[in-house]
């Protein structure tokens, strides 16, 4: 199983966006209408499906939500923060 990291890990690790919300990270991208918000989650869950690791994904009109975080380890680990750069990416 994969280790969580630490507060100071993440603090310095973080991808760009990215915000630390208890066990997760999030982070809320924003698109100029909802069809550009739709294409993006699918894509995030393309990325998702490759590595079996599944985000929260919330579509809001013009926002698209992400959340990972690593259920069996309890928090954030390094897969998290690779996804999460894979993310921004995308964008």
């Amino acid at each position: 199983m994969a280790e969580t990291l630490s507060a100071d890990e993440l603090a310095d690790r973080l991808p760009d966006g990215w915000a630390v919300d208890g066990d997760e990270i999030v982070r809320t991208y924003e698109f100029d209408d909802y069809l550009a918000g739709v294409a993006f989650a699918s894509e995030v869950g393309e990325l998702a499906e490759e590595a079996f690791h599944h985000p929260e994904i919330r579509i809001r009109y013009e926002e698209v939500e992400v959340r990972f975080t690593s259920h069996e380890a309890g928090g954030v680990t390094e897969q998290d923060l690779d996804l999460a750069a894979r993310c921004n990416d995308r964008r």
